[in-house]
């Protein structure tokens, strides 16, 4: 109950800043849940059902591209923060951070629903009812759809790497013309610098096959071992670490998450009034 009792908070569900931080660890928790999922569906099973796969392998694409937008959008609301604090308040209201994290989704799900329709178009009825490995390249086999995942990737992440590099560069000019906030501007400078190492360790997703293949071939022998150090150390280490960074870094955050944890409500359990206690009152 603890965990749960910090997105109660009213400072959450009023400051953009925060409502992005919470997606992101959110999107990351279901990334997470799916990843782990499709990793025990295909050690364990091997072969599943073709329409439950490919509703597991769209959401897990859906939330692996909103990590990096996100990021991009929180680039961003640090450098409206930084470079033009008069116009924040107007800028990053709630109400439109929630319709930035609504396009956040929407451009996510561009982004595989064009595999779906050509998965449907191309594939006969018969696969559909049976079973494949629950892996991508398995379920959407089109080679047409390798190239365009590509370029889908190309695109995405060379957007918000070209975000977070032009945030980055006009924070730092502002952090030396400002002489009063030197601080402020300190903190968001290594904020974009975080945001820079998150989306580095994104990628790394699309260089794992590669080096998989390579220790695949120097050590033949440990093909399970080997896989599951890439799934840990690739996909699941920096998803777990960056909400932690992000939420320890922030001085706010860090002082409610210490009040929480500090509670009785979460470290006492509610003590029901029995009639034997009524006789000692």
């Amino acid at each position: 109950m603890c965990g749960f009792t910090v997105f109660t908070l009213q400072i959450l569900h009023s400051n953009p800043r925060y409502i992005l931080f919470i997606h992101l660890v959110i999107n990351d928790m279901m990334w997470l849940f799916l990843s782990t999922l499709l990793l025990i569906i295909s050690y364990a099973l091997r072969i599943f059902f073709v329409p439950y796969c490919i509703i597991l392998l769209i959401i897990s694409i859906i939330v692996t591209h909103n990590s990096p937008l996100n990021l991009a959008g929180m680039s961003i609301e640090c450098y409206i923060a930084v470079c033009m604090p008069l116009r924040h308040g107007q800028i990053c209201t709630v109400k439109k951070t929630y319709i930035l994290i609504g396009l956040i989704w929407a451009a996510s799900a561009l982004s595989i629903l064009p595999d779906l329709f050509i998965l449907l178009a191309t594939e006969p009825l018969q696969f559909f009812h049976s079973k494949v490995r629950c892996v991508r390249d398995f379920v959407f086999r089109n080679p047409i759809l390798a190239y365009k995942r590509q370029a889908v990737d190309i695109i995405y992440f060379s957007c918000v790497f070209l975000i977070l590099v032009v945030t980055y560069l006009r924070i730092l000019f502002a952090a030396r013309a400002l002489s009063t906030d030197k601080t402020s501007a300190q903190k968001a400078r290594n904020t974009i610098l975080l945001h820079g190492a998150q989306l580095a360790m994104c990628m790394l997703s699309y260089v794992s096959p590669s080096v998989e293949v390579v220790l695949h071939i120097i050590f033949p022998s440990r093909i399970l071992e080997i896989r599951f150090a890439n799934y840990l150390i690739v996909y699941i280490l920096p998803r777990f670490l960056s909400p932690i960074i992000y939420g320890v870094r922030d001085k706010k955050f860090r002082e409610y998450l210490r009040m929480d944890f500090l509670s009785n409500r979460c470290r006492n359990k509610v003590k029901k009034v029995t009639p034997e206690d009524k006789d000692h009152l």
